[in-house]
């Protein structure tokens, strides 16, 4: 049991049934009365933000999340299907539970699953990838004056915006958790 007093930032814990992670908190002390913290507490099966605040006193449950590495194997329109590289167990996943997680993802790559009590919720891919462009408009010479950017689709299908002087074929290092260009590799 995890008392109000003592949260921390990212801290999840269960209250009244629901799993929420807390994104803010903060002690307050008025002049008048007893103490109280303040947070912003998201639920992290549906990610609704609210704010809450508790009597320092008061005291909650740790949710146990559990992070599993697997291995993305291939979509078949509606289930992402995931192998445990261990036991070989695959698992299926519905679309709408993924949505654009793996949009910088190719078959055959490891992600984490993120479950509560065995229900998958969240799909963590790796941090960065390496993808090839399959198609961009060609950069123009004396086109830079501003640092100019021209749109490149990825071979997942996924449009991210790369410097003029990458081309099709070029193996590019993309942040997944933001969606941006980082280097040619």
């Amino acid at each position: 049991m995890i008392s109000a007093g003592d949260f921390k930032n990212g801290l999840t814990l269960e209250i009244e049934g629901n799993v929420v992670q807390i994104v803010e908190f903060q002690h307050v002390k008025p002049g008048k009365g007893a103490a109280f913290v303040r947070t912003k507490l998201k639920n992290i099966i549906n990610g609704g933000v609210v704010e809450r605040t508790f009597r320092p006193t008061e005291k909650f449950p740790a949710a146990r999340i559990e992070r599993k590495e697997m291995q993305y194997l291939y979509n078949d329109g509606t289930f992402y299907n995931f192998m445990d590289g261990e036991t070989f167990e695959q698992t299926a996943i519905e679309t709408d539970k993924v949505g654009d997680a793996l949009k910088f993802v190719k078959e055959n790559e490891v992600c984490k699953l993120v479950s509560y009590n065995g229900n998958v919720f969240a799909i963590e891919p790796p941090l960065f990838v390496e993808l090839e462009v399959t198609d961009t408009e060609p950069g123009f010479a004396g086109n830079t004056a501003q640092g100019a950017s021209k749109p490149a689709t990825v071979e997942t299908g996924a449009v991210v915006q790369v410097p003029l002087f990458v081309n099709i074929g070029d193996v590019l290092k993309i942040d997944t958790r933001t969606g941006e260009y980082l280097s040619r590799v």
